[in-house]
């Protein structure tokens, strides 16, 4: 720069995990996808834990705790099963405020929810002919059109009884795997609502029951979620009242980030884990409402969004459009927004 040009620096905060005393994480996307884990994680995570406590909170319900942990601990994490809050755990916990203990239960779904069903002492069939007092859904990979029209035949409305309870584990519409994304849990819960023509009541990410769950098995509230989808992660750490990173990592990318409603708004976006350690580039709104992070500046015209200066960190721009975009109180659809803002230039990153 010439001796009188713009000089900017880079403010920076403390790093997201600074004066934590937990971090919750999301496994698919995050840690690992599929059996694979994602480069550099199981370092980072590691990191973490020795300044932290560590827990893994997951929507998926195909596994056991002890499943997971194992998985974990494949990986080259110190794992165990108490360390792993899963959506099963939450939906019984709702279901056993809703039917008696020892209730036969309708499952849809595999080992993770047959397992901490028994573990609370309830009975479990596969069949709407059994006469079940609720339904209980989750995903798991078998789960065929026979299992969801035994839970559609349970739930239909019959003269002089009331709406039989219904409490699904997750609402995740895709699964991340190696080969890409698969459909997921909420896929499989949209099946048959189509066929009963109601929604059940949901226990994992985004509702708060499996992060009180986390909080009441940690012993505190002072934490940081850690995720890789907005509608879940983020969206529930904001209904939890905890702050949230988004890492790009796994299922959502800039262009779902810059067009995040408020409630999926995470207070970080980081490209790995390991930024978290890191210091955190503040923004700074400029007197004309220009946001800036590091060098990037980005500012609304009206609905035109406008890139003044891209800066040398691509990563500092998406966080400056987002702040530009996000502060300005106008709806995505209707605002113009340059492809450089968006444009992911993480997709073809070797820890994606």
């Amino acid at each position: 720069m010439a001796l009188f040009g713009r000089r900017v620096g880079r403010s920076l905060g403390p790093a997201p995990l600074e004066g934590r005393s937990l971090l919750l994480a999301d496994l698919d996307g995050v840690v690992y996808r599929g059996r694979a884990a994602i480069p550099g994680a199981v370092e980072q995570l590691n990191r973490a834990a020795e300044t932290v406590r560590l827990g893994y909170l997951t929507n998926n319900a195909s596994r056991t705790d002890e499943t997971v942990a194992a998985q974990l601990r494949e990986l080259g994490l110190a794992a165990r099963a108490q360390d792993v809050v899963t959506s099963p755990q939450a939906a019984v916990a709702l279901l056993s405020r809703t039917v008696p203990a020892g209730s036969l239960v309708l499952v849809v779904g595999g080992d993770g929810l047959v397992d901490e069903l028994g573990k609370a002492g309830f009975r479990v069939t596969r069949s709407a002919a059994d006469d079940p007092a609720a339904v209980v859904q989750g995903f798991a990979p078998h789960v065929g059109w026979e299992h969801l029209a035994e839970a559609a035949f349970a739930l239909a409305e019959r003269p002089g009884r009331d709406p039989l309870p219904w409490i699904a584990t997750n609402t995740d519409w895709t699964l991340p795997l190696e080969r890409g994304l698969a459909p997921g849990n909420g896929t499989l819960v949209s099946a048959v609502h189509t066929a009963v023509q109601r929604l059940p009541e949901f226990a994992g990410k985004p509702e708060t029951p499996i992060y009180e769950a986390a909080f009441e098995r940690f012993g505190t509230r002072d934490a940081l979620m850690l995720g890789d989808r907005l509608d879940t992660d983020i969206r529930g750490a904001r209904a939890a009242g905890i702050p949230s990173a988004l890492v790009l990592t796994g299922v959502d990318r800039p262009k779902q980030l810059v067009a995040a409603s408020a409630d999926m708004r995470p207070d970080f976006i980081v490209a790995s884990i390991a930024e978290l350690h890191e210091p955190y580039p503040e923004t700074v709104t400029e007197k004309d409402g220009t946001a800036r992070v590091g060098a990037s500046r980005v500012r609304m015209r009206g609905p035109v969004v406008e890139v003044v200066d891209p800066g040398a960190d691509r990563l500092d721009l998406l966080r400056a459009g987002c702040a530009a975009i996000w502060t300005s109180g106008l709806a995505i659809y209707g605002l113009q927004v340059p492809e450089e803002l968006y444009a992911d230039h993480w997709a073809d990153d070797p820890t994606r």
